[in-house]
């Protein structure tokens, strides 16, 4: 049994102040308990803070190549123990070992390459006649992050705070706190000062709710639901800090009547059910031709029959447990939710894959002849689930994308590379793949509408954590 006892605070592992308590940490794949951590409380948030605060004079006035140094260091530190972060993400929330390997521990390394090339050239200082424009340090960053990719997105958020000065409260997922208590480690051996980076174990509503509302915090980055941002947004508001965003998605998948229909719809209904499809970016609903439909169903159903439901220690499996059991009921629910609305079960269905009879599986599901103001084409669902919708033109495919309260990202596929690209220029998201392009990491990213503000990654990520300010009268 794993204990998580302590927290990282001012340089040093700290016991929990009184009052705190313990959550299980639960296998997904066996449901068997298999550690306790500590869950804080709003004293181990003063704590943190004022460490925090404590630290940020000297570290927002070190130099570039001091900041620079630092990440190389902790990059270095990473690839050593790529392994063990990769295992700790595979037990925790039961990501598949080759996707923990290939994709999930890789993702947060990734993050701070990105982050240490868009330091080294950035312009903290320009001028404009006799006027200088500073970029600085905001202050102390409270830092709120998920459990579906859980060191891409804590490495997103703590490596470009720590290149642009500022101090750090991290409040990593209780449910995956393995994978940060071995980055929290890596940062420590590294050499990061003590106060510069603290993380403290906790709930959304306790730690969250204490970080966001609290006066000695001036920012708070959060990846979550969209609840639980504006929630965040809530509770901070009266304390006039940054608040940036990066929420729920619902994101289409536009298959144009000359794409390689084959191509699309398999490539989209693996990518969507990638990581059990606890991914905010899925191509969740995927748009195709009336014309196409049926035969777009035939192999979108014949993909999601052949994924490999299993534990996620096995070489053969595709797809692991969902990480946890709320979130597993969820999905069971949306699924049901799916069938009373209507829809056709082309593939999948309520509960576990047929050959499981313990953990939180889902059978990879896909819906047709949905319409788009059903529930399950309107809700994130975070599942394994793809609903089809038929549409009749390009210009009704584009206005049923962009129907949506969400506005993450959003995917095209055609044959024609300059249609696609138009058909790009009118969808309301933050950003769209074309013909199975990739996230840049070097680009911005971040969502319209109801998922977010702001923007992460490179020098987009790098500026949410500044201020500016203009000197006038410089010589």
């Amino acid at each position: 049994m794993k204990e998580l006892n302590k927290f990282y605070i001012g340089g040093r592992w700290v016991e929990p102040a009184a009052g705190a308590h313990f959550a299980d940490i639960v296998n997904p794949a066996t449901e068997d308990v298999i550690g306790r951590v500590a869950m804080g409380t709003s004293a181990d948030v003063d704590a943190a803070v004022a460490a925090a605060r404590a630290a940020f004079p000297a570290w927002s006035r070190t130099s570039v190549a001091t900041r620079a140094a630092l990440l190389s260091r902790v990059m270095t530190l990473y690839k050593e123990r790529m392994g063990a972060l990769a295992d700790a993400i595979t037990t925790e929330m039961g990501a598949p070992a080759w996707l923990a390997r290939e994709k999930q521990a890789p993702a947060g390394l990734g993050q701070f390459h990105g982050t240490l090339t868009a330091l080294q050239d950035f312009p903290f200082v320009a001028t404009r006649g006799r006027t200088q424009i500073v970029r600085e340090a905001i202050g102390v960053a409270a830092l709120i992050t998920p459990w579906n990719w859980p060191l891409n997105q804590i490495a997103a958020k703590v490596a470009p705070a720590l290149a642009a000065g500022c101090t750090i409260v991290l409040k990593p997922s209780e449910i995956t706190p393995l994978d940060a208590e071995l980055f929290a480690q890596i940062l420590h051996d590294a050499g990061v000062p003590a106060g510069v980076f603290n993380m403290i174990y906790g709930d959304g509503a306790d730690v969250g709710g204490a970080l966001a509302s609290h006066r000695g915090v001036d920012m708070v980055s959060i990846t979550g639901s969209t609840r639980a941002g504006v929630d965040v947004a809530m509770k901070a508001a009266p304390t006039v800090k940054r608040v940036t965003q990066e929420l729920g998605g619902k994101s289409p998948n536009l298959i144009l009547d000359d794409a390689d229909l084959k191509s699309a719809v398999s490539n989209g209904v693996i990518f969507c059910m990638l990581n059990s499809g606890q991914t905010c970016i899925a191509p969740t609903r995927m748009l195709m031709p009336k014309r196409l439909h049926d035969h777009a169903v035939a192999i979108a159903a014949a993909t999601a029959n052949a994924l490999t439901v299993g534990d996620p220690a096995h070489p053969d499996t595709k797809l692991g447990p969902i990480s946890n059991r709320r979130q597993y009921e969820r999905v069971q629910q949306m699924i049901q939710r799916g069938i009373d609305e209507g829809a056709t079960l082309a593939a999948g269905g309520p509960g576990r894959p047929d050959t499981l009879t313990r953990g939180f599986y889902a059978r990879p599901t896909v819906f047709a002849n949905v319409r788009n103001d059903m529930s399950i084409a309107r809700e994130e669902i975070f599942g394994p689930v793809v609903v089809m919708i038929p549409y009749s033109s390009e210009d009704e495919a584009i206005d049923i994308a962009n129907d949506t309260d969400f506005g993450l990202a959003a995917y095209v596929s055609s044959s024609d590379a300059a249609r696609a690209r138009r058909v790009a220029d009118h969808l309301r998201a933050g950003a769209v793949m074309l013909n199975g392009a990739t996230l840049d990491l070097n680009a911005p990213f971040g969502g319209y509408k109801t998922s977010g503000n702001g923007r992460e990654f490179g020098e987009h990520g790098l500026s949410e954590f500044l201020e500016t300010k203009s000197i006038a009268g410089c010589a």
